[in-house]
Formats: structure tokens, C-alpha cells, sequence
């Protein structure tokens, strides 16, 4: 009865110090700083999609019928947009919680770019 005990409590100790190392290393992402700007390298600009990828927090922020979204993933009626061909922009002068503010800013940047390639 002791070894199952022990067996029983062992994997117990092992799920939850599994999961607390995957909880907390989400958080201790290294991110780098501009020096110019003396910001966090924190968000991408997709000037096709107007959003933005945190890479902090690892989300998307979009705009859905007028208000802004926050989501693990794009929704389906952006498909068809490979994230890793088109361009993005690294935003290196702003790495607070509302990157969206200063969309009217990177929109006059980072123009939409009709054939999709890196700028």
C-alpha cells in the first residue's frame, strides 16, 4: 500500500511542478529594447490586416466590427493571410498595453502594401 501511495504522490509533485514551470515561462519572456526609443521590441504591425501580435502576451489585437478584439488567434474571415509570408513591422516606440492607439500613426508609416511583401 506504501508504493502506490508513494507512486500516487510522486506523480502528483511531478504535474504540479510540470505546470507551474509551464505557467511561469510564458511570463518570463525576453524581450528586446530599442535603444533608441528605450522600448520593449513588444508588438508586430500587419499593415494589410491592421492588427497588431503581442509578443509578450502572445496575442492578436484586431478590430471587429468597430471595437478592438484580443485573441490567441486571427478569426476566419482574415484567412487566407499567411502571417509568416506578408510583412510586418516591429513597432520599437511603443511597448504599453494598447498598441491599437496609435493605429492612425502606423497606418501613415506602414502603408498597405497590395502585393504583400516585406517592406
Amino acid at each position: 500500500m506504501k508504493k502506490v501511495t508513494f507512486i500516487i504522490f510522486f506523480l502528483f509533485i511531478s504535474g504540479v511542478s510540470n505546470s507551474f514551470a509551464q505557467s511561469t515561462g510564458a511570463t518570463s519572456t525576453k524581450l528586446l529594447i530599442d535603444k533608441k526609443t528605450n522600448c520593449q521590441i513588444r508588438y508586430y504591425y500587419y499593415p494589410n490586416l491592421q492588427a497588431y501580435f503581442d509578443l509578450l502576451k502572445n496575442v492578436f489585437y484586431y478590430q471587429e466590427n468597430g471595437s478592438w478584439n484580443i485573441s490567441e488567434t486571427l478569426p476566419k474571415n482574415y484567412g487566407g493571410y499567411s502571417l509568416y509570408k506578408m510583412n510586418h513591422v516591429s513597432i520599437r516606440d511603443y511597448d504599453d498595453d494598447e498598441p491599437y492607439k496609435n493605429l492612425d500613426t502606423h497606418k501613415k508609416l506602414y502603408p498597405f502594401n497590395f502585393r504583400g511583401t516585406k517592406m
